[in-house]
């Protein structure tokens, strides 16, 4: 059995400990970290660095209403898996007080833009397209919905990759269209290099103005990846369009410079609401009926006022 050590010669074997400080942690960015010598580097050779430097920091929330119908609701998820920089919240009450309430959560989630699906008598769907805090915002009727699920395309493209943006030719026509057309492409624009997103171009977002309406379509990029048929980069010519959905169209009403409300900036004159559309499909049913009853009430009149002569056969075989 060995002999155990003195206290004083274990204490003497330990090294001492200095107390030195931590080293410095270096600078995170969104492209990754970046060591402190590298950033004075950066700075001394162009002071402007920094103020030239533009992040796209857009969040987008995607919410809403309650007693929403199940086509939309599935609509709203198709934008969500389409569009990885969005945040999805809890459905929110559609009532005069919606905007202080939607405003209010789009600061408390961090978003700066907002896509709130409104649906009301359990068949209009309206959707509100949102810059927050300061506006502006725009109002839509949607129409001609099809989602993902009941399209059943064979179009497929990976899911969180980056869309490119596409517009038709008219909307440089007039003003209100530019500023759609500018609201579209902060809000759909998914940012570079978002943690999220996939660092690939494989589908298209087509948004194209046809008898003032906004029909939106989503493609994929199919190109061929087989030896023979491999093609040169940037070659065109043997790409292909493969649509994926979903497919709506949006029939803008107003547009406003607040978020949720405020001065009225554009108003659509040719707008025609669905109530006053089932108002006038209604009455035209009923006038059917109406009609009905008049030739009914005219038929009676003319028999009154034009008795038929008494025939001098009816009592022949009375006897």
């Amino acid at each position: 059995m060995g002999k155990k050590r003195k206290q004083s010669e274990t204490q003497a074997a330990e090294p001492a400990k200095k107390d030195e400080p931590a080293p410095e942690r270096p600078k995170r960015t969104l492209l990754g970290w970046k060591n402190k010598e590298e950033v004075e580097k950066q700075t001394e050779s162009n002071p402007d660095s920094s103020s030239q430097v533009f992040r796209n920091k857009e969040k987008v929330m995607v919410t809403c209403s309650r007693r929403i119908n199940y086509r939309y609701r599935h609509l709203m998820l198709n934008m969500v898996s389409l569009l990885p920089h969005c945040k999805k919240d809890n459905k929110v009450e559609s009532g005069s007080s919606k905007g202080a309430t939607l405003n209010e959560l789009i600061e408390l989630r961090g978003c700066s833009s907002c896509l709130f699906f409104e649906c009301r008598k359990h068949q209009d769907l309206y959707l509100w397209m949102s810059k927050c805090p300061s506006g502006p915002s725009v109002k839509f009727l949607v129409n001609a919905v099809h989602t993902m699920e009941e399209l059943k395309l064979t179009g497929n493209h990976l899911k969180g990759s980056r869309p490119l943006l596409t517009f038709s030719s008219n909307f440089e026509k007039d003003a209100h269209w530019k500023l759609l057309k500018e609201m579209i492409i902060q809000i759909f624009g998914i940012p570079k290099e978002h943690r999220k997103s996939k660092p690939y171009h494989d589908h298209v977002f087509v948004f194209s103005i046809v008898d003032d309406h906004i029909w939106f379509r989503n493609y994929q990029i199919s190109v061929p990846h087989n030896e023979s048929d491999k093609m040169v980069r940037g070659g065109l010519d043997k790409m292909t369009l493969v649509e994926v959905g979903p497919r709506f169209c949006l029939n803008p009403i107003k547009i406003f410079a607040g978020s949720f409300g405020g001065p009225t900036l554009y108003e659509n004159p040719f707008y025609v609401s669905p109530n006053q559309i089932r108002a006038l499909e209604k009455k035209q049913k009923a006038g059917k009926y109406a009609k009905k009853v008049k030739a009914k009430t005219r038929r009676k009149m003319h028999e009154l006022s034009n008795p038929l002569e008494p025939d001098e056969f009816a009592d022949m075989w009375r006897e």
